[in-house]
């Protein structure tokens, strides 16, 4: 009970972090996503350093895990709004944004989490 508590809190966190920087960086006037594209980029690199830090010596214990990576980077990630977003990008026949946001944001998102890795070593 305690696990899905951490993960309830972590989770309840983060969501709300990423709908203020979607609120914030996904305006009318924007084409690109900002918001979400801004959320999995962070929450790729949050994920990468967390994970790293528990490999290294376990520095951080099962429950923080639990919190900061399965709870707050699963409610601060979103991969059902970036498929929707693509969804809505593809529907419009806009395929260059499509193509952009879908590449950039799979390949800095990898990218983000081999760098968070390489940070805590």
């Amino acid at each position: 009970m305690k696990n899905i508590l951490l993960v309830f809190i972590g989770g309840g966190f983060g969501s709300v972090l990423r709908y203020v920087i979607s609120n914030y960086l996904n305006t009318p006037n924007t084409v690109i996503p900002y918001g979400t594209f801004a959320s999995n980029i962070l929450g790729s690199l949050f994920i990468g350093v967390i994970l790293g830090l528990v490999a290294k010596n376990n520095t951080i214990t099962h429950s923080q895990s639990l919190l900061l990576a399965t709870g707050f980077c699963g409610g601060f990630t979103t991969f059902s709004t970036f498929a929707y977003e693509n969804h809505l990008f593809l529907k419009s026949g806009d395929f260059l944004t499509f193509t952009l946001y879908a590449i950039s944001s799979f390949v800095i998102g990898f990218l983000a989490v081999f760098l968070g890795l390489y940070l805590v070593k």
